[in-house]
């Protein structure tokens, strides 16, 4: 029998690990498996590009997931459908609180629904949260590392241009960041089975006025700047090691 595809990430049965780390950004997919120790392309269609390799022996792939809830819940969707069991994105978000900075990384432990996607899945009153061992597993793999984390709620936007509308009412709630794709990958993983959780790297501040806008050619801002290019290489760190953790425990 021949081996089916599918039809937006082009990977069948086989392709893909178990575990699946899941950057929103394309090209960040090959700075992803640049972290493993040995890797290959699987797929490039779309927004989902596709690598799968091993880190200390262990099979691990990575998928991009493009911008926003329904390109996530795509791949979600297609990534349980060919064998892969726990997801951690690895993405970036804007801040919601004064005290945390450009460069910092954010372990969410739950995520405002403001999103469309998930109201096709479940009710509104439905909580987005993510796996508690991948959530714990992140938290060990950044304490272990010695990497600085901040962990709470954040809020998954719909429309990145109009974010600014809730800015002082999730700043209130105590939400830590926006961004926008972490609702939808913990309800279409916890509808399918599987495990998921994400860590973000802060590339921008929005009650400081520091959310990614127009700049000059050459200027180093939001992912272009420095500091957010380590923290993104860290968080895929932080993430290979949750990866580790969670294989050595039998997930």
């Amino acid at each position: 029998m021949k081996k089916k595809i599918q039809p937006h990430i082009m990977c069948g049965v086989g392709d893909v690990a178990k575990y699946v780390l899941l950057p929103g950004d394309p090209k960040r997919s090959k700075i992803v498996a640049e972290k493993f120790d040995e890797y290959r392309l699987v797929a490039d269609f779309r927004e989902f590009i596709t690598y799968t390799g091993t880190v200390s022996g262990i099979p691990i792939s990575t998928t991009s997931t493009g911008i926003g809830g329904n390109a996530a819940s795509i791949a979600v969707e297609e990534l349980a459908n060919i064998g892969a069991k726990i997801l951690i994105r690895v993405g970036t978000t804007g801040a919601l609180q004064p005290d945390i900075e450009v460069g910092d990384l954010i372990i969410p432990t739950g995520a405002v629904r403001r999103e469309g996607t998930t109201h096709a899945y479940v009710p509104p009153d439905f909580p987005a949260v993510p796996d508690l061992d991948v959530v714990n597993a992140l938290i060990e793999a950044a304490e272990t590392l010695g990497v600085k984390y901040y962990r709470g709620v954040v809020a998954t936007s719909p429309a990145y241009y109009a974010e600014m509308q809730y800015v002082n009412e999730w700043r209130k709630a105590r939400v830590l960041s926006v961004e926008g794709e972490c609702s939808a990958i913990f309800i279409v993983s916890h509808l399918r089975g599987l495990k998921a959780g994400a860590i973000l790297a802060v590339d921008g501040n929005l009650v400081k006025g520091t959310k990614k806008l127009e700049f000059e050619p050459g200027q180093e801002l939001g992912d272009h700047a420095e500091i957010v290019k380590k923290a993104i290489d860290t968080e895929i760190k932080v993430a290979i090691e949750a990866i580790k953790i969670l294989h050595e425990k039998g997930f």
